[in-house]
């Protein structure tokens, strides 16, 4: 396929006049939301800020909030290498601010704020963590490290190249073990081939909440371009050893992401949300029964999914996708794992979402 369409962080292409030619009717507008997993950044071709995520939020879906998730953004341009993600941090917890005054509507962007702390470093985190909470507050829930790694040249995910082994690093056990003393989660971007790294890592630290995103990974360029048949059983047997170790979750979105192989972004007009259903029903449904709802949540990844559908398109995707899903499940699924694992509930009055408002 050509690269006309990505970014130079191999991410696609946002354009808003592509995503303008479909427009639905909102599916289950009074559900509400909890959006455990987007981004805030000025890459060079890409520009996502509060502003722009205010606006995805209010084109219909209930979002009472979101969660923030590491990106590289706004690092500090000078001080020690392990200190520069604090610029990230203060960055997202500006726009939380500005979010908690109201003016900007009643979604709690950021309310949770998952930040970067390089866990290679062992038990030296400890000082770092509480750097993070500083500036952060209650707000800042846990940490995301770059490790999505694959040895093919055009399997990437990330503006910066990770380099291969930080799962396997001996001190990221140490640097998760003190993660988890302070009751902050672990988010794990991983490719399906890194999976029993990731189980791995869990067994090692039965006390750490980690989370799995986008659904393990399954990948479907390079070496897996059009071989979806072959790599979803083993995709599916690594989903399902780590479903059985019972501190991991697991974010069911991202796959619109150029990774996975989809090629909506390639069709003259975008994907509804009966077509993004039906693609990613062998994924969604897999974790569903392996996880519980109870321990799955919904996600937009975005801007980065916004390469292939729109924000409203994409939940009434996940709706149609938990349409058998019984009130406590769905409640679970769109709202309340979410708000768990990331102690949303915590969140002090001026800052917690509201939960009782009718919107």
């Amino acid at each position: 396929m050509s690269d006309a369409l990505l970014t130079p962080s191999r991410q696609v292409m946002v354009r808003p006049a592509w995503l303008d030619q479909l427009r639905e009717e909102i599916l289950e507008p009074a559900l509400p939301i909890v959006d455990p997993h987007h981004h805030l950044w000025d890459h060079p071709g890409e520009h996502y800020f509060l502003d722009d995520l205010l606006q995805d939020t209010a084109t219909g879906h209930d979002i009472r909030a979101t969660i923030f998730v590491q990106c590289g953004a706004m690092y500090r341009a000078a001080g020690p290498e392990e200190e520069k993600p604090l610029g990230e941090t203060e960055f997202v917890t500006g726009a939380a601010a500005q979010s908690a005054t109201g003016k900007y509507g009643s979604t709690r962007a950021c309310a949770g704020i998952i930040g970067m702390v390089d866990l290679t470093l062992g038990d030296r985190v400890e000082t770092l963590l509480a750097a993070h909470q500083a500036v952060a507050g209650p707000r800042f829930v846990g940490v995301r490290n770059r490790t999505a790694w694959n040895a093919s040249p055009e399997v990437r995910s990330n503006l910066v190249t990770p380099p291969p082994g930080p799962l396997e690093h001996p001190a990221f056990v140490a640097g998760a073990r003190r993660l988890a003393a302070l009751g902050l989660t672990l988010d794990v971007w991983a490719y399906h081939t890194q999976l029993p790294l990731v189980a791995a890592l869990a067994r090692a630290v039965p006390e750490l909440t980690l989370v799995v995103d986008h659904v393990g990974g399954p990948l479907g360029v390079g070496p897996y371009a059009s071989r979806r048949a072959e790599v979803f059983p083993g995709w599916k047997r690594d989903m399902l050893a780590l479903a059985a170790l019972p501190n991991t979750v697991v974010k069911l979105g991202g796959l619109a992401m150029q990774v996975n192989g989809f090629d909506f972004h390639h069709r003259p007009e975008p994907p509804g949300s009966a077509q993004l259903a039906e693609a990613w029903k062998p994924y969604i449904e897999t974790c569903i029964e392996a996880f519980g709802a109870a321990r799955c949540m919904f996600e937009s990844n975005f801007p980065v999914d916004k390469g292939m559908c729109s924000y409203p398109v994409l939940w009434n995707a996940f709706k149609r996708l938990a349409a058998g899903a019984g009130a406590a499940e769905k409640a679970a699924l769109f709202r309340g794992t979410a708000t768990r694992i990331y102690g949303l509930e915590r969140l002090p009055a001026g800052l917690a979402p509201d939960w009782d408002a009718t919107h």
